[in-house]
Formats: structure tokens, sequence, C-alpha cells
């Protein structure tokens, strides 16, 4: 009962932030037609700072699609037609392991719209490329840093390999996915639930070495987005699979996210740090991070069959996204600037998108409102 009032409470502001999402992109899509920006400098979207890799295109049709989906606008859905056609190419792109979050973004949230057998088979090369980076010893899909690298955050493109292997009932692909998982939770998700960034392999004996970072505080510390992308991620392996191995790892990662005081640097409380393990002084808020675990705790409660779980894992996300619906993390209270959510980070120390807006972060933070609004829509 007190889920449900939470959630009445809270809907009107997630309606309010959810148009006001929409207000925003259709301002990028009128400033900078047919571009796909990844982050914004002093507020705005055109400038030309460095991307480090190329892997956000398919957030911005994304949104379209979820607003082309929740309320029917066929302005939105030929919007998303135009910014995903364009993204087809990528399927057979070996340079990235983000293959899932640019094409499963835009080309996924299409054909769950219209099945069209054209928009599947773009689905499943994407898959099959992606398989191309598995890497036999070691048994793990390489980063796009180096052949001895796995990211957790390939743990949120796995599902175009999963997709892939079901869909065409190729018994390989689906060993690759497996084994890709299984080494990802053996090497990077430790006991206690919290998650490394990157783990490094010996290309020779595909022996495991050491757990190390890019983004996060430290090798052994807890970066916030990884552990987002790990609870999203394993959730959606067993969405695709059914094996309850995937579903057990997400939930211990959900269960370690939920645990974790959110306070950060300037005294900000109830979002996310961009690290859990860093020191006062170096603790910037993310807001990435509470978008992304959001959406991720929502998927993991439709996935449970424990209703405590699932009303857990609900009251969490609601309790990430109420920061979110009001400045000075959502846009709305400055007019200059061009994103929807403030405050996020993309990478801390190569300086790149700290304290302005992201593409994915903006992506998921809409993903999370359309879920709970969905649940609003269940009422």
């Amino acid at each position: 009962m007190a889920f449900a009032d939470d959630l009445r409470r809270l809907l009107p502001g997630v309606r309010a932030a959810f148009d006001f999402a929409q207000t925003q992109v259709e301002r990028l899509t009128q400033s900078m037609p047919g571009a796909y920006p990844m982050y914004t400098v002093n507020g705005t979207w055109n400038h030309s700072g460095e991307n480090w890799t190329n892997w956000c295109e398919g957030f911005l049709p994304g949104m379209m699609w979820l607003f082309a989906a929740r309320d029917g606008a066929e302005a939105w859905r030929a919007k998303a037609e135009e910014y995903t056609r364009p993204l087809a190419e990528r399927q057979h792109d070996r340079n990235v392991h983000d293959l899932n979050f640019v094409l499963g973004s835009s080309f996924g949230r299409w054909y769950a719209l219209d099945p069209e057998p054209w928009i599947n088979d773009i689905l499943i090369t994407a898959g099959r490329t992606m398989g191309l980076r598995f890497k036999e010893k070691g048994q793990y899909l390489r980063s796009f840093v180096s052949d001895d690298s796995l990211f957790i955050d390939i743990m949120m493109n796995v599902g175009i390999v999963w997709r892939a292997a079901l869909e065409t009932n190729d018994e390989a692909l689906l060993a690759l996915a497996r084994a890709h998982c299984a080494t990802t939770r053996r090497v990077l998700v430790r006991g206690d639930g919290s998650t490394a960034h990157e783990g490094l392999f010996d290309l020779e004996t595909g022996e495991f070495l050491r757990q190390t970072t890019h983004q996060g505080y430290r090798g052994d510390s807890c970066w916030v987005r990884g552990l987002a992308w790990s609870l999203y991620g394993f959730g959606t392996s067993y969405r695709w699979s059914q094996e309850p191995v995937w579903l057990a790892t997400a939930q211990a990662n959900a269960d370690f996210f939920i645990a974790q005081p959110l306070t950060a640097d300037g005294g900000a409380t109830g979002v996310t740090p961009y690290d859990f393990d860093a020191p006062d002084g170096q603790r910037p808020v993310d807001t990435s991070g509470s978008a992304i675990g959001a959406s991720g705790l929502l998927q993991l409660a439709e996935l449970t069959t424990d209703a405590e779980r699932a009303e857990a894992y609900r009251t969490a996300a609601l309790r990430l996204i109420e920061p979110l619906l009001a400045p000075p993390y959502l846009g709305a209270g400055d007019p200059a600037f061009e994103g929807i959510l403030s405050q996020q980070i993309y990478h801390l120390d190569k300086g790149l998108g700290v304290g302005g807006a992201c593409m994915f972060g903006e992506h998921f933070f809409v993903e999370a409102l359309d879920r709970v609004l969905a649940l609003g829509d269940a009422l």
C-alpha cells in the first residue's frame, strides 16, 4: 500500500518530466537536425568535444520510440524512423562493443512496435557481429579498448547476442553469450554484489589477471554506472535465457545498490555519486547512475517471482527517480540548458560530459519514467 501511495504521489511529476523530455528532444532536432550528440558542454549539445568511442547514437531515436509508443504520436514515430534508419550500417560495426546500445535502443524498439522481418534481420546481424568479439582464451567479448579487456558495460550489449542466438537457434552463439556472462560474473561481480569496471586477461593463456577501471575511482572500487549496467544487463540476460543464475546475479547487484548511501559531494543526498567507494571531496553526483539503476530495478521487479523483492525494487526505483523530477537535476529550471537531466558524468578523468547532460542518461531516464507511467496505468 505504501508503494502505491508513493506512486500516486509521484505520477504527476513523472508525467511532467516525460513531457519536458519531449520538449527538449524536439528542441534538439530543430537546433541540430540529423545530429546524434553525446553530451552537453556549458548546457549545449553543439560542441567539438571528444567522444572517446562511438556508442550513443541509438539513444536519441530510442527516446523518440518511447514517446511514440506511450502517446501514439505519429509525428514522433516518423521522427524515430528518420533517426533510426541511418544506423542500419552499424549492424556490421566491429569497432565497438555497444551494438545493443546503438541498435537495440533504436531498431529493437521499432521492431517491438512493427515486427517486420527486415528489422529483425538487422538485429540478428548485429548480434552475430558482436559475437565476433569473443575471445576463446578467456571466454569473453572483448571491449573496444583492446583484446585483453573485458568491460562490465558489455553486459548491456550481450542481449543482442542472446537475441540473435535464440531467434536463429544458433547453439554456438548461444554458448558464446552464456560464456561471456559466466566470465563476467566470475571476474567482475564481487561476492557482495558490487562490480569492477574492467578485467584484464593474459592473451596467451586466457588467465584472468586483475580488475581495473577507466571511469571509476579505483580498480577495486564500485563505479556506480557500471553497477547499474550489471544489474540491468544480467536481468536482461535472464529475460532472454530464463537461466536462473543471471537473475540471481542481477539480484545480488540490486541488493548491493539499494544498500548504499546516496550521498555525494556538496551535501547532495538522494542521488548517486559517480563511485560508491570514492572518498569525500572526490564523490561528484552522477544522475545517470540513478536513472539507469532505476530502470534496471524496474525491469528486475518484473522478472522476479518473489513479490517482496519486486516491491523492494520498485520502491528503491521510485526513491532514485524522485530527486530527478525537479531542479537542480531536471533541466526545467534553466531555459538555456538544452538537455533533460543535468549533473551527469560521462568520463570524469577525461573531463567529458561532467556536470551536464549525457545521451545515455537522458535515454534511461526517459525509459525509467515510461516504466513508472506504465505502473500508474495499471493502478
